[in-house]
């Protein structure tokens, strides 16, 4: 009898690892024997130098006072830091041997030029879906970057996860190669979709992490808190939270272009992407983008209950903490200051829950990105050497509780977690 349960344990981990390599497998492509170096173009360069801003490429890829595109970033996760390669035409140190094929493979397959398997810190699931046309004009505006003969900095990634078989694993589990294309949608909204879910990656942030770090997919934007940053990605297919659905095309572009529009403002992570990507987006890109969210299909909205958002009566702490650092800005009643200082009362940023990002906005301050349309944004100052963490929950509290507004109450024990970067 047990023997026969061990024959079958072992035929089943034979099928398990047979599946992981044709699974693994199936995205992989041969490289042609003489695949070497080239130069593009001066339409190819024009056109990847926008590809690359679209895809946020520069700011992944330089460290902070480091050369453009030099790689060492580090991309922290719960797994350890990635530090991102040197992207630059240096022969020892970077991809000056790579030629098209060979980026093409790493962006659509996510493997390197020797074959490894990438992490997928590097967005290869999202990149996937951009075209060989696209991939060959990066390839070209990254031949004509300055040299830069830097050494990649070795990952921190524990074991297991380290290793290219559990890489092939995770692919297997967690990765689909191929085009984001609807025949029976408009050109628009497959612009869109190509640019938010390929070029955009924005499901690299605005999606739930499994303890893989797995998503449900690339089409998955129902928001998820950022691995190791305790900022939360809203859903883009919630109506309470980042949903666009309701919003006029021209205030979701004006919130791309600017970082800011008459229904939101961009702060956090979300603010580094305007202010380094899609602000220098053509105004039909932009426009495809907004027409793909507002068509993406929403949630219900939440249920609220009455006696969990009630306000509390008379005044409290939060309430003489709001009026001594709080009112002179956002208002009696949270009115704000239309494009200075956003309005508290009716925004649904105030009540979304998690309150990770007010809690980090409270602390640490944060200003909209600056762009030609807010060339010189108002900033939120921090708090965190002013208010304890009681304090800032009483705070929080009366905010989402007040104006009108129906949220839920903020504890000191959440303000203490996201906090900090863990």
């Amino acid at each position: 009898m047990m023997r026969r349960v061990w024959q079958g344990l072992l035929a089943l981990a034979l099928a398990m690892a047979a599946a992981v390599i044709v699974l693994d497998f199936r995205s992989d492509e041969a490289i042609p024997p003489d695949a070497t170096p080239t130069e593009g173009t001066a339409e190819q360069v024009q056109r990847g130098r926008y590809l690359a801003t679209a895809g946020n490429c520069m700011f992944c890829h330089t460290a902070p006072g480091g050369a453009a595109y030099a790689g060492g970033r580090p991309i922290d996760t719960p797994f350890g830091s990635v530090f991102t390669s040197n992207l630059t035409p240096d022969d020892a140190t970077g991809i000056g041997t790579w030629s098209s094929a060979h980026l093409w493979r790493a962006m659509h397959h996510g493997r390197s030029k020797d074959g490894r398997r990438l992490f997928p810190a590097f967005p290869y699931p999202n990149y996937t879906h951009v075209t060989r046309e696209d991939s060959d004009a990066i390839y070209a505006y990254l031949r004509t970057v300055a040299p830069v003969r830097q050494p990649n900095a070795a990952h921190t990634v524990g074991f297991p996860y380290d290793t290219q078989v559990a890489l092939a694993v995770w692919r297997a589990l967690f990765f689909w190669p191929g085009r984001i294309t609807d025949p029976l949608q408009s050109a628009d909204w497959n612009r869109g979709a190509y640019l938010v879910q390929g070029l955009g990656h924005c499901n690299a942030c605005h999606s739930e992490r499994n303890l893989l770090g797995g998503s449900a997919g690339v089409l998955d934007l129902s928001g998820g808190l950022i691995p190791m940053q305790n900022w939360y990605a809203p859903s883009l297919t919630s109506p309470d939270e980042a949903g666009v659905a309701a919003w006029d095309t021209s205030d979701v572009v004006a919130l791309l272009r600017d970082g800011v529009s008459s229904r939101g403002s961009a702060i956090g992570p979300m603010a580094e992407v305007v202010q380094h990507s899609t602000q220098h987006l053509t105004p039909a890109d932009l426009r495809a983008m907004a027409v793909y969210l507002k068509a993406l299909p929403q949630q219900a909205p939440r249920m609220i209950d009455p006696a969990a958002s009630q306000p509390p009566r008379g005044e409290t702490l939060g309430s003489r903490l709001y009026d001594q650092h709080c009112a002179h800005c956002h208002g009696a009643k949270g009115e704000g200051v239309a494009r200075a200082y956003p309005a508290l009362a009716g925004n649904r940023a105030v009540t979304m829950d998690p309150p990770a990002n007010l809690v980090r906005v409270v602390l640490l301050g944060g200003f909209a990105p600056s762009t030609a349309g807010n060339p010189r944004p108002f900033g939120m100052p921090p708090f965190a050497t002013v208010l304890s963490e009681d304090d800032v929950a009483a705070v929080l509290t009366h905010i989402r509780k007040s104006f009108g507004n129906q949220g839920n109450t903020v504890t000191p024990f959440e303000v203490h977690r996201y906090r900090t970067q863990d």
